[in-house]
């Protein structure tokens, strides 16, 4: 899920460049000292410069350092678990991940905390797509035709991941199940994922759209579409997933939560500037450059758009019999 260097680098300076908010909330009760912000999938990748983005705007607007961790491993749980052991007071706070619902709905690690219970939402930020993408030795220039292809030679085309549980296996098992296809399941440690991919050795890929989009522009690979319910702006040419499979939708999604009790009036007061940051039109910009949507809403609004998550994967887990330890 690394972004190529350059394109890293580029981003990074567009978040450093975003200009200050007119007027900075004069320092309140909350927060009076540096907040941090802790994410679990490390340096570079769409997590991370979400959560710089939105923190760097935070602080503008709370008069505070909102300070990014990166704490990687274990599909963001080492992350996760931080932030259920922090004091419920503000200032450790989880980027709350599409990863999070699939931890939950999959069961793929032994944990020492709930995360719907020990974790309280605060505001959703932004989706993302994933690109389904194949190497181009594959035949198949739309979904349809991978679809036949994948029926013509049924367990013969090999179907990369980052990992067991992750978002792009369960975007995989969900097309699996759908289109009625059998595809090999090739887990990968996430860096590894994209040599497999160019070297052919991986076939087809839901990969996030970030990650993607160069090998995609570059021909490297090919795109046969997007995994949110519409078009990506970035890729609009590039049709969704949903118009060969109704109903087929798997988004990276982000948003900010705190440990169980967190105080209401705290929760409120970041859900407020959340959302004000949002729907500024440079951040939003910024966020687009990235493929995302923002989408904003209350603390319940957040926690809804979890529990639904749970629930669809929890399905795809069931139906496509994947174990659980």
């Amino acid at each position: 899920m690394t972004l190529p260097r350059r394109n890293f680098l580029h981003l990074a300076a567009g978040a450093a460049a975003l200009p200050f908010a007119p007027h900075v909330t004069q320092a309140q009760a909350y927060p009076s000292r540096p907040v941090h912000l802790i994410e679990g999938f490390g340096a570079g990748g769409a997590p991370d410069i979400v959560a710089r983005l939105i923190g760097q705007w935070l602080s503008e607007q709370l008069g505070q350092p909102f300070v990014v961790e990166n704490r990687s491993g274990a599909n963001s749980n080492i992350a996760t678990e931080a932030v259920v052991r922090a004091s419920p007071d503000g200032y450790t706070l989880l980027l709350i991940t599409a990863s999070n619902a699939l931890n939950a709905a999959t069961a793929m690690f032994k944990l020492n905390f709930d995360f719907v219970r020990d974790i309280v939402p605060v505001a959703s930020i932004v989706h993302m797509p994933l690109v389904m993408e194949v190497h181009p030795s594959v035949p198949a220039r739309t979904v349809a035709e991978l679809i036949a292809y994948a029926k013509a030679n049924p367990g013969k085309v090999n179907m990369a991941s980052a990992g067991t549980g992750s978002l792009p296996h369960m975007a995989g098992e969900m097309f699996k199940t759908m289109a009625d296809v059998d595809l090999f399941h090739v887990p990968y440690r996430g860096s590894q994922v994209f040599p497999a991919l160019l070297a052919g050795d991986g076939h087809v890929y839901f990969g996030p759209l970030v990650s993607s989009i160069e090998y995609v522009r570059g021909g490297m690979l090919r795109a046969l579409a997007v995994t949110t319910a519409t078009r990506s702006p970035i890729l609009p040419d590039i049709p969704a997933l949903s118009e060969t499979l109704p109903g087929y939708e798997a988004s990276a999604w982000y948003g900010i939560g705190g440990p169980r009790r967190t105080p209401q009036d705290v929760i409120e007061r970041l859900n407020k500037q959340v959302n004000i940051s949002i729907a500024d039109p440079k951040l939003q910009a910024r966020l687009t450059n990235l493929g995302g949507t923002v989408f904003g809403g209350s603390p319940a609004d957040f926690a809804k758009l979890i529990s639904e998550e749970i629930k669809k994967w929890s399905g795809v887990v069931v139906a496509a019999n994947i174990k659980r330890e």
